[in-house]
């Protein structure tokens, strides 16, 4: 799936490269395609579809995004290509320490192979678009797996709270990012979407996961839950900026 939403996402790296007059000209190409191939079997049908095409051209105004529109979908992509990052290095901690346990271990290694997914989708569209990651990364990952394996060694059920929290906060705002998202009319950001959506979905399976495992047994479950969330929304803003 990474490779093929890399592909299906190539041309929208025009839209934070350019500036915000830039015309992208989606449907024009489209037309001029029908156009020529039309020419090689009749003449004057390539020129009443030319004159046709001009017309239409005249009368349909082009798509293009603002800077705000750009510099949200730079910071959106940030921030989502960081969370993966630390996300992954949450698992590999927990694994580290739990993985042996024929109970949680397999579901950690599921829940760790999708989140490995959502991190090469993340790093294609990141190159993709042409977008600054965080500068933080190294930061990141000792603290994401720092969080895993200091949770996993309080228990499984701390395991699964962290778990719990961390998809809560993740796929709230992932939410959040749909919601903007759904306010850009253009096919680019139309294929974006379906990436974040699916995304929120894995997410959400994972926080149902850690629930039916018993995350709210975990010691002091609701103050680690609490400070567990407070650092993701505290992760996710220094993530749009650094």
């Amino acid at each position: 799936m990474a490779s093929t939403m890399r592909t299906a996402l190539r041309p929208a790296r025009l839209l934070l490269t350019q500036p915000a007059t830039r015309t992208l000209t989606t449907s024009t190409v489209t037309r001029q395609a029908t156009t020529s191939s039309s020419s090689s079997g009749n003449d004057n049908t390539d020129s009443s579809t030319s004159s046709s095409s001009s017309s239409s051209d005249s009368s349909v105004p082009p798509l293009r995004l603002s800077k705000e529109q750009r510099d949200m979908l730079a910071e959106m992509i940030r921030v989502d290509q960081a969370g993966e990052l630390g996300a992954n290095w949450i698992y590999r901690g927990q694994y580290a320490v739990l993985g042996s346990d024929k109970k949680v271990g397999p579901l950690l290694q599921h829940m760790w192979d999708q989140e490995k997914h959502h991190l090469k989708t993340f790093d294609g569209i990141i190159s993709q678009y042409r977008v600054r990651p965080t500068a933080l990364r190294p930061f990141w990952e000792l603290a994401g797996f720092a969080l895993g394996a200091g949770t996993a060694l309080m228990g499984k059920e701390a395991a699964m709270a962290c778990t719990e929290a961390v998809e809560t906060v993740i796929g709230g705002h992932y939410n959040d990012q749909l919601r903007e998202l759904l306010k850009i009319d253009h096919p680019d950001i139309a294929e974006l979407r379906k990436v974040v959506q699916q995304f929120r979905d894995d997410e959400l399976e994972h926080l149902e996961t850690a629930l039916e495992h018993d995350a709210q047994k975990a010691p002091q479950y609701e103050l680690l839950s609490d400070f567990i969330k407070q650092g993701c929304k505290v992760a996710i803003w220094v993530s749009s900026k650094v």
